[in-house]
């Protein structure tokens, strides 16, 4: 039983290390990187707020996943990345129009 546990753990993790996987790392990485920023920035201003930072890290590590869906041909993975990536990029948009008018105002 541990020798099969253990066999299958080497390989997953091992035996599947490539470029794609080490991509796909790096990718959720950053992706996990934005509930970081996002639970730093609350912390610090003792309320719920969800920082610029967040969707940029959302956008870069969606962004980096959804390469590696697409690599492995995983249409559900592809599909929710890809839609993921709509609302990083229109939250930015939002984002920048504030600023804008706020600037202008």
């Amino acid at each position: 039983m541990l020798s099969s546990f253990l066999g299958w753990l080497h390989d997953v993790f091992v035996k599947q290390i490539d470029f794609w996987v080490i991509l796909g790392f790096v990718a959720q990485f950053f992706f996990m990187m934005r509930f970081v920023v996002q639970w730093i920035a609350s912390e610090r201003a003792k309320a719920s707020v969800v920082p610029v930072a967040f969707w940029f890290f959302s956008l870069f590590g969606g962004f980096l996943l959804l390469v590696y869906a697409v690599q492995r041909e995983d249409p559900v993975f592809i599909i929710g990345q890809a839609l993921g990536l709509l609302i990083y990029v229109r939250n930015l948009m939002l984002i920048s129009k504030s600023k804008d008018r706020a600037g202008n105002g």
